[in-house]
């Protein structure tokens, strides 16, 4: 028996699976899974239009590269997501341009529709025919550590590398570059590194369950702890910034004294004021509709307190 003989013999006689291929039934599903997947995952170049002069003094046209990431096809309507500061140098110049790369497809010119930077979410929009399905959108209230993720995108601009892993935890909040923590973030131990931003993070079914978008590394290279913004965030965002073109928020209507105004109130009427102290409530506003009424300065010098004249 020839030493290739052996080696196949003994492969055989250790594989439990009926794959098609020699591929174990899990094996299949992570091909399938990303052979359905792969074609909705977009790779996303931010470029910098720069004049400049040649000789004769005409001007040419200079592309020059200032970032790129990852992102997916949300809908059938050509809207990409993807992260925030993916394209947030696209957002500070006066003439960018972006590119959207789909499998098997030239890269298309998109325009921003909207962001968060609170979340570190964008939506962009390109238009074409023939687009490939959307990947289908999953839920990340249900997920459990331990249970396997795929995660799709372009790192170092590789295009279209699946790495793979399992949840490594949840609820995380990771500080978003707007400032202010994303909560309830998804870890993971699949492979993210720089370029995989704003890629989908797949359950085992290939459904969208978090948009990649941060790693913990000293080196600034994969270190096996990467961070997702989990979907029902993403859909919540997503959804009003396609219909909006931005996050709205919900709103009273009413500005409130500060605490050093109402304690000085209240040392002058020598009683406790409970609640809030309203001193506007804005035109056509929720309030306003409620009967919500400001508290007002009089001309005698005396403080007419705000009510509600519903009861």
């Amino acid at each position: 028996m020839s030493s290739r003989d052996s080696a196949s013999s003994s492969y055989s006689s250790g594989y439990n699976g009926n794959g098609a291929g020699g591929l174990s039934h899990e094996e299949n599903r992570v091909v399938n899974t990303f052979t359905r997947a792969s074609p909705s995952v977009a790779y996303i170049q931010t470029i910098s239009q720069q004049q400049t002069i040649q000789r004769g003094f005409s001007l040419k046209g200079t592309e020059v590269p200032m970032g790129a990431g990852s992102g997916f096809l949300w809908d059938d309507k050509g809207h990409i997501v993807t992260n925030y500061h993916v394209i947030a140098s696209a957002t500070k110049t006066s003439n960018p341009v972006i590119k959207v790369k789909l499998q098997g497809m030239p890269p298309l010119s998109a325009t921003i529709v909207g962001y968060e930077p609170e979340k570190d979410l964008a939506v962009l929009k390109i238009v074409a025919r023939n687009l490939p399905s959307p990947i289908a959108i999953g839920s990340s209230n249900d997920l459990q550590v331990g249970q396997n993720v795929l995660a799709i995108g372009n790192p170092f601009g590789l295009d279209y590398t699946l790495t793979t892993g399992v949840v490594s935890a949840l609820g995380r909040d990771v500080d978003g570059i707007g400032g202010r923590p994303i909560k309830g973030c998804i870890q993971s131990d699949a492979a993210i590194n720089p370029g995989n931003s704003g890629g989908p993070l797949l359950d085992s079914r290939g459904r969208l369950i978090g948009v990649n978008m941060a790693i913990y590394s000293p080196s600034g290279a994969s270190a096996g702890i990467g961070f997702s913004i989990p979907v029902d965030t993403v859909r919540r965002v997503v959804n009003q910034i396609i219909r909006f073109g931005k996050v709205v928020r919900p709103s009273m209507g009413v500005n409130v004294a500060e605490d050093r105004v109402v304690r000085s109130i209240e040392m002058q009427l020598r009683k406790e004021l409970n609640g809030v102290l309203v001193v506007e409530v804005l035109p056509k506003s929720p309030a306003e509709k409620a009967g919500i009424k400001a508290t007002a300065l009089r001309s005698d010098g005396t403080i007419e307190l705000g009510i509600s004249s519903q009861k």
